[in-house]
């Protein structure tokens, strides 16, 4: 099962949207995962403890030590977007 963590600016309405996007996708893709949501600030500490972590495209660099762990940063452009989701996810090779 993988660990997730979405997160935007603030950590309100915004990450609860793209966690809900987030599971949406990995239903489809028959993806078994946990998802929880914060603010990048909060994300930023926590990110090592999980697997993947979805955000904006312009708070990627925030999480370059995460990165450096294995966790995996997802940067999206559209954060509502579910096409722009699920091929993040391909790509990451988070489907196999």
């Amino acid at each position: 099962m993988l660990k997730v963590i979405a997160a935007c600016g603030n950590g309100m309405g915004s990450s609860q949207i793209i966690k809900m996007k987030i599971n949406k996708v990995f239903k489809k893709l028959g993806i078994d995962a946990t998802i929880d949501h914060t603010s990048v600030g909060a994300a930023t500490s926590m990110a090592s403890n999980y697997d993947v972590v979805f955000v904006a495209q312009n708070f990627v660099g925030n999480f370059a030590s995460a990165a450096e762990k294995g966790t995996k940063i997802v940067g999206l452009k559209n954060l509502l977007s579910e096409q722009e989701i699920e091929e993040k996810i391909i790509e990451a090779g988070l489907d196999k």
